[in-house]
């Protein structure tokens, strides 16, 4: 009885564990990468960044700032030093 069982049972066992993977698979592919915390920096009156870097993200609607809710707002360093792009909070 047991072995019936077995043969039975056996290649409906492996269907379920090959649908399973590649439902797994798919949707490890469809994940999206998300960007980890970016380091803001603080622009001067000539736009040029200054080395004091603020922990920030890309993803919420408000704006990333040294003190949290306030001060002055963190912008992304560009190759040539300057700060042109305003960061977001993470």
């Amino acid at each position: 009885m047991k072995t019936l069982f077995l043969k039975n049972m056996m290649p409906f066992a492996v269907a379920v564990l090959g649908i399973s993977g590649a439902f797994a698979t798919t949707l490890m592919q469809n994940a999206s990468e998300s960007n980890g915390p970016m380091v803001g920096y603080i622009a001067n009156s000539q736009n040029q960044c200054i080395n004091i870097p603020v922990a920030c993200g890309d993803i919420s609607p408000f704006l990333c700032r040294l003190n949290g809710a306030s001060g002055a707002v963190a912008y992304e360093q560009e190759d040539g030093g300057n700060c042109v792009q305003p960061l977001y909070r993470p």
